[in-house]
């Protein structure tokens, strides 16, 4: 029988596509219906390895990417919510997480594909409700699954009649470091192990693949799957970088591990199929899982010396910003809630800091334009809305509990300035989304607009330093000399904006230039707003 190549390749790549399209639907609805849960489970629950490991493979379940849990935690080691060594116990636990995909796929539901599809679809469009809409993802998204693999199956039946295909597998059940090395960079491309993992289900299904051949394969899946990682860790922090390569020294050594121990290994999953009667995916299935679950056993010992090693392997002396709450201790909240009123005050200076520190770092994008600046600022300002949220839940646990007058007083305090503080944390983000824009855009500024800014930003500052000591050392004196500092900013942006027109009716700065300018003078003007309003809690308290 001749065999049609085209057409074979279109129904393997459109099966492909569709089954891609239905792994990422199916882990968008589980997302939608967790909601914003799913840093909070990573936030709340890695505060050991172990129970990392337990919040890894969750998340993982709910979004059906392992890839894009661990691309989720380097951006929360980077941000500094996650330690190393709690990130290393996330991956590990998304490595197994992941695996629940190729179970799916072994529960062999293809023939009912396209009903499953059809009430994914009834659900989506002919509902309002947010619980049904996303149930309705989840069954489109697993529908596409089993589709895909349907039309994948099709396209790759004719497999096992090519002399050359055979000859591959032949040549990687004699070789396992090239069915290694395949698995490896088949899933690179994809950047989805469930995806070759399905596709190597099919395979095994078929016929088209012995056991001996398809399990260093699954093992290269492994090693694949990490380029998301380490491309999500490219130009972030070095903690984040090292969250990346532990993921890939995490599957190199279970690969190791493993073909070290294929024969043995090869012949309990033998022994597997036989005992409980799986089915080929099945099959490969729990080959998938036993290697994740056991190379999980074997190295969780040693998370310490994971993090030790890829320390050496990826030196150097990394800024770790510890954005989580320091003072809020909950247990005084019961037995002295004006001991916690005070400790909720000891974290809004923390907050305080980050606001000073993230605009020095904001600036320092504007006038150097490296980028490692501009990962600092957003660090901070990550930092700011984390003790936003944190801060805010605890005076509302100590509101609850009886307070003097004086400090009911205390408590809008702290509580007005926190809103002020949130929001110079967003001023200091447009900054450096204006940075962005200009080094994007390539738009140059002229020395004049620089200096200006410059000396604009200094004075800025100073006046929200002199508004934290005002409010921090309650200060009425420094209060006062903050109102009269906003003055100046206020005059000072009214001139710094005629002048900058003057600039550009001479055309010595472009548009583009004028809006940077312009909008940077803008929130500039508007933190020194905030830093009054933080200032004046002081001359209220005074007045009455």
């Amino acid at each position: 029988m001749e065999i049609n190549y085209q057409e074979m390749l279109f129904q393997f790549l459109g099966g492909l596509g569709i089954f891609l399209f239905g792994i990422k639907y199916m882990g968008d609805g589980l997302q939608s219906a967790a909601g914003d849960r799913l840093k909070d489970i990573l936030d709340r629950f890695t505060t050991n390895p172990f129970m990392g490991v337990l919040a890894g493979l969750l998340v993982t379940v709910l979004i059906q990417s392992s890839s894009g849990t661990t691309a989720l935690t380097v951006g929360l080691v980077s941000a500094g919510f996650m330690t190393l060594r709690q990130a290393i116990g996330v991956i590990m636990g998304a490595n197994i997480g992941t695996t629940v995909t190729a179970f799916i796929i072994g529960i062999d539901v293809g023939a009912y594909a396209l009903p499953i599809i059809a009430l994914g679809a009834f659900c989506i469009f002919f509902f309002k409700k947010k619980a049904i809409t996303s149930f309705g993802q989840v069954a489109f998204g697993f529908g596409s699954l089993f589709f895909g693999l349907e039309l994948m199956s099709g396209g790759m039946k004719p497999l096992r009649s090519l002399e050359a295909f055979h000859d591959l597998t032949v040549s990687m059940a004699s070789n396992p470091i090239l069915g290694v090395l395949v698995g490896t960079i088949f899933t690179v491309i994809v950047q989805s192990s469930s995806a070759t993992i399905g596709i190597l289900q099919e395979l095994f299904s078929q016929d088209a693949i012995s056991l001996n051949a398809a399990l260093p394969v699954l093992f290269g899946d492994n090693i694949g799957t990490t380029i998301t990682a380490v491309l999500a860790s490219l130009g972030a922090s070095i903690a984040a970088r090292r969250a990346a390569f532990v993921h890939v020294l995490f599957n190199l050594i279970g690969t190791v591990i493993f073909l070290i121990l294929l024969i043995p290994f090869t012949y309990l999953i033998t022994y597997l199929q036989d005992t409980l009667s799986l089915n080929p995916a099945m099959t490969i299935a729990f080959a998938h899982g036993t290697f994740n679950i056991t190379n999980t056993i074997i190295q969780f010992p040693f998370i310490f010396a994971l993090a030790w090693l890829v320390t050496k392997l990826i030196p150097g002396e990394d800024k770790y910003i510890d954005t989580k709450p320091q003072h809020l201790n909950p247990t005084l909240i019961e037995h002295s809630p004006s001991i916690a009123l005070g400790q909720a005050k000891e974290e809004l200076k923390r907050m305080g800091e980050f606001t000073v520190n993230g605009l020095d770092e904001a600036f320092q994008y504007l006038s150097l334009g490296e980028k490692k600046h501009a990962e600092n600022a957003l660090q901070y300002e990550s930092g700011i809305n984390n003790l936003d949220k944190k801060i805010t839940n605890y005076l509302l646990e100590i509101s609850a509990k009886p307070l003097s007058v004086k400090e009911r007083d205390e408590f809008s305090n702290i509580a007005d300035s926190i809103r002020d503080m949130e929001r110079i944390g967003d001023h200091m983000e447009n900054i450096v989304e204006l940075v962005d824009f200009k080094i994007n855009k390539k738009v140059n500024l002229s020395n004049d607009a620089t200096n200006e800014l410059k000396e604009m930003y200094e004075f800025t500052l100073a006046t929200l330093k002199t508004a934290y000591s005002a409010f921090f050392e309650n200060d009425v004196e420094k209060a006062k000399e903050v109102l009269s500092r906003e003055n100046e900013i206020d005059k000072m942006e009214r001139v710094l904006r005629k002048k900058h027109i003057m600039r550009l009716n001479e055309r010595q700065c472009s548009g583009d230039a004028g809006i940077v300018f312009v909008d940077i003078i803008s929130n500039l003007e508007r933190i020194a707003d905030h830093s009054v309003n933080i200032a004046e809690t002081i001359l209220t308290v005074e007045t009455n």
